[in-house]
This record gives C-alpha cells, structure tokens and sequence, in this order.
C-alpha cells in the first residue's frame, strides 16, 4: 500500500474530511443567508426607492396634470444615474422618458415586475435588466418608474466569487489540516506499532511513548503500559511459581518413589507392604493438597470466584471456624481467645472466608508456639470488629513474628522463611488468604505484635448495611 493510500485510510484523514465536510456546509449555509438578506435589502431598497419616486410623479401630475408631468419625467430622465422613466399613451405609444424600447406590452399593465429594457441614448447596447412599476393616471396614460439591475447582478457576481474562493480556500485549508493532523497522529499510531511488535518479539520490557499531552492516546498509552506493566509482573510470579513448584514438589516427589521403591525391595510381610501404602497414600494427599491450594489461589486470581456471592455474617464464620481449632488449640497447649462482635455483614463468600481465617489460624497455632517450654503461656487470639467502615479480622500470636521486610514476600506461593523450613508446610496458606481478600474487596495486611505477627484480614461492609 502506497504512503497516500494508507493515510487516506487513516481514521483521523477521515474524521478529518468529515469535519472539513461539515463545517464547508456550515459555512456556506451562513455565506448563504448572509447573501440572501444581502439581496433581498436591496431589493427592498429598490421598491422604496420606486415607490417615492411614483409617489411624488404622482402628486406633480394632480397638481400641475399631463404637461408638468412630462416636463419633470423629461428633466429627470437626462440627469446623470436617473432612474428609468417613461410616460405612455392609453394605446402605449411613447411620450417621455429615457426609455426606448421594452417587450410589448410591458407598459401596459400596471403593478411591478422585472423586465428587460434598452435606454433611449444606447438604442444598439443589448439589453438590461431593471425593476420596474407602471403607474396608471387617471387620464389613462401609464407612467412607468424603474430601476436598473446592474447593482444586483453585481452583487450576486460578488457572492458567487466569494462562493468559489471559499471552497477553494476550505478544501486547501483543510485538506493541509488533515493531512498535518493525520501524519502526526499516524506518526504516533506507527511508534506504538513498532513497540507493539517489538513485545511481540518477546521483548516485555518495551513500553509505549507518552507525549505528555494528555491526549486520548497518551491516556491510551498509559493504560496499555500499565497493562503490560501487570503482565511482567505476572509473567515474572508465574517464572517464581514455576521455580518454586519445581523446587517444592522434587522432595514429596522423590520421597514418595523413594518410599515405593523401598517397599518393592525390603517388604517381605502384608504388613509391611500396607505400611508402604499409607505413606504413599499420605504423600500423595499432600500432593492433593498443595495442588488444591494452588488450583484455589488461581481461581480466585482469575476472578472466577466472584460468582455465586451473597451477603453473610463473617461474625457466624469466625466463630465456627475458631470453635473447630479450639480443640487443636487446647492438644497443642496454646491458649485461644475468641472475641467476636456481633453483626457484622460483608458480601462475598463464606466458605473462602472461613478457609482464609483457618489459614491464619493455623499458622498462629504452628509457629506462635515455637516449641520452648513456655510456650503454653503464649495465647494466640482471634477478634472480629468494625472499624472505620469495614470488618477487621485480626488474629494474633506471641511467637517469632516475621522481620518487616519480608512480610510483603511471605504472601507469595511458595515462600517459605528458613526459620519455618523444620515445620509441615507448603507456603501457601498465607498466599491463599490474601487471594480471598481481594475476591473480598479487602486486603490482608501483617503487622508487628510486640512481640509475635499480628495478620489483619480487612473486609468491606456490604453496601446496604454500611451506607445505613
């Protein structure tokens, strides 16, 4: 495709013609009826001047009849720039005037009308044009009073030009203005183009040019870097995920061929082959499970989760899921607090949220307690309140807590702190939690417990019962 064929194309080259089309009617709708009144005040100069003129050749007529009539229509008719006159007879021969010729019978009936005419002194000039009134006398004569035409074919001549020039002047105009318009705007579209095709490549570093000017294609470009912004990071927690998977399920892996192959060559007896079995059996459930967790984070990444949502109380939700841990709590040796506000409505899912504050529950449990003999006096609590327009749930425990740089990263699949590697674990409880949070419209924060981790699960209230 050739440069001009490809920016005719253009949509600005035809939003361009579109609006040099428009405002060409625009103004030639206004020239019009600027033109139009122009004429029609001429015209309307015309007939006063026309009709004065009949007026005062009539009022010389009752005063002074037929002689002085002719007298002043002769006086008039040589000065210079005179109007047209002419005095007929009942049978409409000539008997004044500078008028010498008109189409027969023009003379003969009276009211006004154009008509064509030759002047008395330019008897070979070709005709003219002029407006004229014929005045019947009462005697029977007819007196005709008229005005050339010149001035007003003039003025359309005058139009018409304008007329022309204007096209000429808008088409030139715009046709440079859309084709300025159009190559800076092509300009624009062919960068982003080529940057697009250079991600294409696989460059996802490459990012779109922004003018500056805030124009509906720098907000464009805006939203697509951020967009491609989103996709880096995560094609980058995908590579993470990839590693940390690789890297995670290699030991449960080995471990469980490690344990059948064991069975294949030192079990002798049944029962040492069921033996072999149910530590299959319990590897592979941890396969399960991991795979479950992972499968649940990335549905609820994917959005998927936002169907079937409904309004409940999380303070039902909390309680059961502590009164199911009070027991593991109590075999553990770690005291568990529950206090629970009353009525405290969100919208969302209750199952998710029941399973995010186990995680938090569980972990409380698993690494509050960090096997010291005194660990018994260390409570992990659980609360659930209103605070500033949402639903806080906190739970807390007195245990190592997590340095604060690292607890952005423990929400992560798969990250595991090296103080928390000698424990049963995969690293996705936190991870899973924090999903549930935003399908929730909340966030899960982690903050310090002086001494211990205190994790705040922060949940919008439902509309209807927060606007209340």
């Amino acid at each position: 495709m050739t440069a001009l064929g490809k920016l005719i194309r253009t949509t600005a080259f035809k939003l361009s013609f579109a609006y040099l089309v428009v405002f060409a009617l625009f103004a030639f709708a206004a020239l019009g009826y600027v033109a139009w009144n122009a004429q029609r005040l001429l015209t309307d100069q015309f007939n006063a001047t026309i009709e004065a003129e009949i007026g005062g050749l009539a009022e010389q007529y009752r005063l002074g009849g037929l002689r002085r009539l002719v007298n002043i229509v002769e006086r008039r008719s040589r000065a210079p720039g005179a109007l047209l006159y002419l005095v007929t007879t009942p049978l409409g021969e000539r008997v004044a005037g500078n008028v010498g010729a008109l189409p027969p019978g023009a003379a003969d009936h009276p009211g006004q009308f154009e008509t064509a005419y030759t002047r008395t002194d330019e008897a070979d000039a070709p005709p003219s044009h002029a407006l004229v009134r014929v005045y019947r006398l009462p005697s029977g004569f007819h007196l005709l009073v008229g005005r050339d035409m010149e001035e007003s074919a003039r003025l359309r001549d005058v139009i018409r030009r304008a007329f022309g020039y204007s096209l000429l002047f808008i088409g030139v105009l715009g046709c440079a203005g859309g084709w300025f318009i159009t190559r800076r705007v092509l300009k624009r579209i062919d960068d982003m183009t080529e940057t697009t095709r250079t991600i294409m490549a696989g460059d996802l570093n490459g990012r779109l040019k922004v003018a500056g000017t805030g124009d509906e294609l720098d907000r464009l470009a805006q939203n697509l870097n951020q967009m491609l912004d989103r996709i880096g990071e995560l094609m980058h927690g995908m590579r993470e995920v990839s590693d940390n998977i690789a890297h995670d399920l290699k030991t449960p892996l080995t471990r469980l061929r490690n344990k059948a192959d064991e069975a294949l060559r030192l079990a002798r007896t049944p029962e040492e082959l069921k033996a072999a079995l149910e530590a299959n059996i319990e590897e592979s459930d941890n396969l399960i499970r991991i795979f479950n967790a992972l499968l649940m984070i990335a549905r609820l990444e994917a959005g998927n989760a936002r169907e079937g949502l409904s309004d409940f109380d999380a303070s039902e939700a909390v309680r059961d899921v502590a009164e199911l841990y009070e027991a593991l709590a109590e075999e553990a040796g770690v005291p568990l607090k529950v206090q629970v506000d009353d009525d405290l409505p969100v919208h969302g899912s209750r199952e998710l949220l029941g399973q995010a504050v186990a995680n938090l529950l569980d972990n409380a449990l698993k690494y509050g307690a960090s096997g010291e003999p005194e660990a018994a006096a260390r409570p992990v609590s659980v609360t659930a309140k209103r605070a500033e327009g949402e639903v806080r749930i906190e739970v807390s425990d007195r245990g190592p807590g997590i340095p604060e740089a690292e607890r952005g990263h423990v929400l992560e699949r798969f990250v595991r702190l090296e103080s928390a590697r000698s424990r049963p674990g995969f690293g996705l409880g936190l991870s899973l939690a924090a999903a549930v949070a935003r399908v929730h419209g909340g966030t899960l924060r982690l903050e310090d417990n002086a001494p211990g981790l205190r994790a705040v699960l922060a949940l919008p209230l439902a509309p209807a019962i927060g606007e209340a």
